[in-house]
């Protein structure tokens, strides 16, 4: 995929983000989540593209969506997988809380795992750790292997994990190790990318979180050069058949490879509230500006964008 389709995606997730930012803090989760899908899907489909939804977040609540097999774009020029959450941590988002987003990842056509809508527990560190960690070992022993690769001591370390009661054996083990623990009370694809940067004060992600997020999370920890192991965590019989069924495996371990495959990888994502690493959304007199992470395998390059956008009259009107 050619290097400006980056850029071009990336401002699908901008205008998500505005939308969503305009609908914050009224309380009204699903109404900021069907602002979102509403401003990326007109987007999306300005652009000279052949786009396929592979992931459309949504499905488990029943919210507004960009659904799976979607079509998106003119139908012109390449073929592009979508993996893609409107608006991630939307409860935030209904009270103004910290570190709601809208992402996306994409890739050439099956360079995207479809992941079925459950749970996957998640192992994710940056490039110093690459090929030595193993899901399947103690927490204590990553933990010890991450610590020497960074050169550090195990309580040098911070393990970023959801809050969930299904974590709680895993935090208490990461404590006892003597790692201190961030916990978050929603969205874990971000932070999973943080872990891969210098500097971002989060060194692992742990725990089980939602699996569409852990395909996101694969593609920009491709573009970031860092490690994900993973494997499908599902709930009963019913989700293991339809895993199956969706051409996954049980007790596998999934690397970043092959949950993002493609050899073209995009990554894109916007602060609709603050977080650690974006910005949220900042509305002006005509206008508002955003703060963006971009990141492609084409080019091997990561940007944060910081962008100004000024409305016109009819978008000032209506509140867009």
């Amino acid at each position: 995929m050619e290097n400006n389709l980056a850029l071009q995606l990336s401002h699908a997730t901008e205008l998500a983000a505005i939308a969503a930012a305009r609908a914050a803090g009224f309380g009204d989760k699903m109404a900021a989540d069907r602002a979102a899908v509403k401003a990326m899907r007109s987007f999306f489909n300005q652009v000279d593209f052949k786009g396929r939804v592979v992931i459309g977040e949504g499905e488990r609540d029943k919210a507004p969506m960009l659904f799976i097999g979607e079509k998106l774009g003119t139908g012109k020029g390449l073929e592009v997988d979508i993996a893609v959450d409107p608006l991630e941590n939307t409860n935030a988002t209904a009270s103004l809380g910290g570190r709601a987003i809208t992402v996306l990842a994409a890739a050439e056509k099956e360079g995207l795992f479809h992941a079925p809508d459950m749970y996957m527990n998640k192992l994710v560190v940056g490039p110093e750790a690459g090929g030595k960690i193993d899901i399947k070992a103690p927490a204590k022993k990553n933990l010890e292997l991450i610590a020497k690769s960074l050169e550090r001591k195990i309580d040098d370390l911070v393990v970023v994990i959801l809050d969930r009661a299904r974590n709680e054996k895993l935090i208490a083990e990461v404590r006892q190790a003597g790692a201190r623990v961030k916990l978050i009370p929603d969205g874990d694809l971000l932070p999973g990318i943080a872990v891969a940067m210098r500097g971002s004060g989060v060194h692992a992600l742990m725990g089980i979180g939602a699996a569409p997020e852990g395909v996101m999370t694969a593609a920009g920890i491709r573009c970031l050069k860092g490690e994900m192991q993973a494997s499908f965590w599902p709930k009963n019989s019913q989700e293991e058949q339809r895993l199956i069924k969706m051409g996954g495996k049980l007790n596998k371990v999934y690397t970043a490879e092959e949950l993002a495959s493609g050899k073209n990888i995009i990554f894109c994502a916007t602060g609709v509230t603050n977080g650690d690493l974006l910005t949220g959304v900042r509305f002006f007199g005509g206008g508002a500006r955003t703060h963006s992470l971009v990141a492609n395998t084409i080019s091997g390059k990561i940007r944060f964008i910081d962008t100004t956008h000024v409305f016109n009259k009819k978008q000032i009107e209506y509140r867009i």
